[in-house]
């Protein structure tokens, strides 16, 4: 495996051309536990490109769950969103993909904007968000959020495997049922996966306290053939 530092973020990859993965991480940013999950997710064929998804709009001041949320409601979408199409275009071109199919995942609110991209930006041909906002409240900027995930779902272009938890306190199980029956009006194949018992960042290993290993092994293992599938 193949890894290298680069001016979009992080980059893995087989020593062969392999499909490309944009990875959008929580909202803390590009961090070391965003690099073991591109590396891992590298040795099962992709080239990864972990994506600092704050290089155009520079990361907010925060240092607890209250002031992340804060920091999100304000963030502009329509740049983070120019920032990920770069970042497709990117991979896309890359020797390590040679013009092979790119997908997108993401966690926290890298899986919020994992969702819109897949309603926004040209050039994906899967998408699999996890634990991502779908709802925004009343009364935003609508210049900085012109359209939460459920409005964006009309303009789906491609196929979606969601990865919630049950015990989610940020994204009540009501709204994962929203958004499962909005996926299946599109014309796109789409399934949701909802686990019990786990909550919030259940993937995130450098957090014992969320990380949930049963919920971890089963959706990497729907993950990785999900990825092949419509990426191969």
């Amino acid at each position: 495996m193949n890894t290298q530092e680069t001016e979009q973020g992080f980059l893995a990859h087989p020593e062969q051309p392999a499909p490309g993965v944009v990875m959008l991480p929580d909202v803390w940013g590009l961090a070391d536990h965003t690099r073991d999950m591109a590396r891992r997710l590298a040795s099962e064929g992709f080239a990864v490109l972990a994506l600092d998804i704050y290089r155009k709009t520079g990361k907010g001041e925060f240092s607890d769950p209250p002031g992340a949320m804060a920091w999100i409601r304000g963030l502009s979408d329509p740049l983070i969103l120019e920032t990920i199409q770069d970042a497709v275009d990117l991979l896309a071109a890359h020797p390590s993909v040679d013009g092979r199919r790119v997908g997108i995942t993401g966690f926290c609110m890298g899986g919020q904007y994992t969702l819109l991209a897949a309603c926004t930006c040209p050039g994906l041909s899967a998408c699999a968000p996890f634990y991502g906002m779908v709802r925004y409240e009343v009364g935003l900027d609508p210049l900085r959020k012109p359209r939460a995930p459920l409005a964006a779902l009309p303009d789906l272009t491609c196929p979606v495997l969601g990865f919630y938890g049950e015990e989610d306190p940020i994204i009540p199980v009501a709204d994962v049922r929203e958004l499962e029956a909005g996926l299946a009006t599109t014309s796109h194949p789409a399934e949701i996966r909802l686990y019990a018992g786990a909550g919030h960042a259940f993937m995130n290993t450098s957090r014992p306290e969320m990380h949930r290993p049963e919920a971890d092994a089963d959706a990497w293992s729907r993950l990785v053939p999900f990825l092949h599938s419509h990426l191969d």
